[in-house]
C-alpha cells in the first residue's frame, strides 16, 4: 500500500508557491508544510510513474495489481512465501510473479500453441513441462495425401517437481485449461522429479 513516508521531502513544496503576503506568515508556512508531508508520497509516485509499469521495478503489491490488469496467468500465491508460510521461497515466488506479468502480452499472442502452453507452465512453476499432443504437420507433393497426426485430439502435460503437492496438480489443471487450444481434450500429471544419487 502506498502511504506517508517519514522524512520524505516533497518535490514541489507548496510554501514557495503561496502569494507574497504569506511568504513570512509562520502559520501559513507550517500549515502547507503539513500538506507537503501528505502530498510527498503522491508526487513521488507521479515522478516515478514509468517504473510502476515495469514489472521488474514496481513494488510487489502493484505488480500483483498490474498482473490482473494485463491478464497474467497467476493464482495469487506467488508472494505468499512457500506452502508452509515460512517465507523460504519468497524471493523465487516474487521473481516468478514479476516474470509472469512481464511475459503476459507475449503469452496472449501465443495462447493456444504448444510454445505458449510450455512458457505459461514454466513461468508458473519454474520447471519445464513435457507436452505430448495428437497434432502434426506434413506436406505432400500430391493432393489427398495422408493426414498427419492422430484421428482423436488429445493433449497431455507432465510436470516433474522436486516436492509436488495435490495443490500443484490443481494449479496445473487450471493453467492448462486456460492456455490450451480451444476445445482440446487434455490430461495433466504432476510427479516427483528424479533426484540425482549422491556420489
Amino acid at each position: 500500500m502506498r502511504g506517508s513516508v517519514d522524512g520524505l521531502a516533497s518535490s514541489a513544496p507548496l510554501g514557495p508557491t503561496l502569494p507574497a503576503v504569506f511568504a513570512d506568515d509562520d502559520l501559513a508556512q507550517r500549515f502547507v508544510a503539513g500538506l507537503d508531508e501528505v502530498l510527498a508520497p503522491i508526487l513521488n509516485v507521479l515522478d516515478c510513474i514509468d517504473t510502476y509499469f515495469a514489472p521488474a521495478l514496481a513494488p510487489t503489491d502493484f505488480v500483483r495489481w498490474l498482473g490482473g490488469w494485463v491478464g497474467a496467468e497467476t493464482d495469487g500465491t506467488e508472494t505468499d512465501g512457500g506452502a508452509d508460510g515460512s517465507g523460504g521461497d519468497r524471493a523465487g515466488a516474487e521473481a516468478r510473479l514479476r516474470a509472469a506479468v512481464a511475459a503476459a502480452a507475449y503469452l496472449h499472442r501465443v495462447r493456444g500453441t504448444r510454445d505458449g502452453l510450455a512458457e505459461a507452465v514454466r513461468l508458473a512453476f519454474g520447471a519445464e513441462p513435457e507436452i505430448t499432443e495428437s497434432g502434426a504437420a506434413a506436406w505432400s507433393g500430391r493432393p489427398l495425401g495422408p493426414v498427419p497426426g492422430e484421428p482423436r485430439p488429445r493433449l497431455h502435460v507432465l510436470l516433474r517437481l522436486p516436492h509436488p503437492t495435490p495443490a500443484d496438480a490443481y494449479r496445473l489443471d487450471a493453467l492448462v485449461a486456460a492456455a490450451r487450444p480451444a476445445h482440446m481434450p487434455y490430461t495433466v500429471q504432476v510427479t516427483a522429479a528424479e533426484r540425482n544419487p549422491e556420489r
